[in-house]
């Protein structure tokens, strides 16, 4: 969609700004020369320049003027006070993207005040290596043009599926967080490697290549997670044998509770 001459802009120019921003313009749906990212501090423009040759201001009104499509990319504590200043620039050319955790639609659209069309993405940050999953779902004016382009962007940087908004704090608890469960899961593996005798760093390689290589056969094969599993598990085995103390421990129930409080906790922010 180059050749419509699309023209992106971010507000925050952090990590997520810099993985979506930078995708997209490698995927070629947008011209670098028609990207620009705002942010307040120094340190983060130079950092998100450095990592993809596009250009970043500190001036938000510079972002509103050039640019059609806006990336909603700040902290969610601080986004009323950033729409607050787009407010005066805003027209109906602008769809605006958000990808804040909790800040619903209809909020986003009364703080900016008439009828915007708003996207509402729930990203995460695998989408650095355009490996991310996004969860993604319109507002009251958002068209269905609209759903079809923040979904173009957001499968530039990985994959993406439309949900009802209701269900983005879901997402949000299984795709947005989930990456930290994994690390989690990773870094106690390699814990436990050492206990059991293992160098760390030999733990370490073979904790991180074992979870790419899982993570490879549950994209690439047939089978479903729990045949996949099945066929790891000799019955009496060393397999067997750890999974029996993960149910003892009841780790279905906690992740089951885990997925659940990250999805409360992005609910509460809605009520912020």
């Amino acid at each position: 969609m180059a050749e419509k001459e699309l023209r992106i802009g971010s507000i925050g120019a952090g990590n997520m700004a810099t993985a979506l921003l930078g995708g997209i313009v490698k995927a070629g749906i947008v011209k670098a020369d028609d990207c620009l990212a705002c942010d307040v501090l120094d340190a983060a423009r130079e950092k998100f320049t450095q990592a993809t040759s596009l250009a970043a201001t500190d001036q938000a009104e510079r972002v509103m003027r050039q640019c059609d499509i806006i990336l909603l990319a700040v902290k969610p504590f601080v986004m009323l006070e950033a729409l607050a200043q787009l407010k005066p620039f805003a027209e109906e050319r602008h769809l605006f993207i958000s990808i804040a955790a909790g800040i619903r639609a209809n909020k986003i659209e009364a703080t900016l005040g008439g009828a915007p069309r708003v996207i509402r993405v729930m990203p995460n940050t695998p989408a650095l290596l355009a490996c991310g999953a996004a969860g993604v779902s319109k507002g009251a004016n958002a068209t269905d043009a609209d759903m079809a382009l923040a979904l173009q962007l957001m499968n530039a940087v990985g994959v993406a599926i439309e949900v009802p908004e209701e269900n983005i704090d879901a997402v949000t608890g299984v795709s947005g967080s989930g990456p930290a469960y994994f690390f989690y899961f990773v870094e106690q593996t390699i814990k436990a490697g050492v206990a059991a005798g293992l160098e760390e760093k030999d733990a370490e390689l073979l904790a991180k290549q074992t979870m790419l290589g899982a993570a490879r056969m549950l994209m690439e094969r047939p089978e479903t997670p729990e045949e996949l599993r099945r066929a790891v598990t000799t019955p009496n085995g060393t397999t067997a044998a750890a999974l029996k103390v993960f149910e003892d421990a009841g780790l279905n129930i906690i992740f089951e509770n885990a997925v659940q409080a990250a999805t409360n906790r992005s609910r509460e922010l809605a009520d912020t």
